[in-house]
């Protein structure tokens, strides 16, 4: 083989390796690039989930809120519908 054939075939196989050099770059600045929108993905969501924890947590308290003003209310709605009767039953007593 002559000096100019291993010179050429060299070459090929250098370029050859520059091919597959730059394509393994290319996956990889890729790979990077998918990983950097994966993190920010992942913090977002993570802000994401300790905001609607803040929101449940007051949502849980207003409803314990509301269970305790709605038992409240039914007592003084008894307390009401017993002092009708009371009336009531003093008003047919009378007649």
């Amino acid at each position: 083989m002559s000096r100019s054939a291993s010179v050429d075939q060299a070459l090929a196989r250098l370029l050859a390796s520059i091919s597959v050099l730059e394509v393994a770059a290319a996956r990889r600045a890729e790979s990077d690039r998918s990983k950097g929108s994966l993190e920010t993905e992942l913090a977002l969501m993570q802000d994401d989930r300790a905001r609607l924890a803040m929101e449940l947590d007051g949502a849980l308290s207003h409803g314990k809120r509301l269970e305790a003003t709605t038992e409240e209310l039914a007592k003084r709605v008894d307390r009401a519908i017993g002092s009708v009767r009371t009336v009531l039953d003093a008003a047919s007593g009378r007649n």
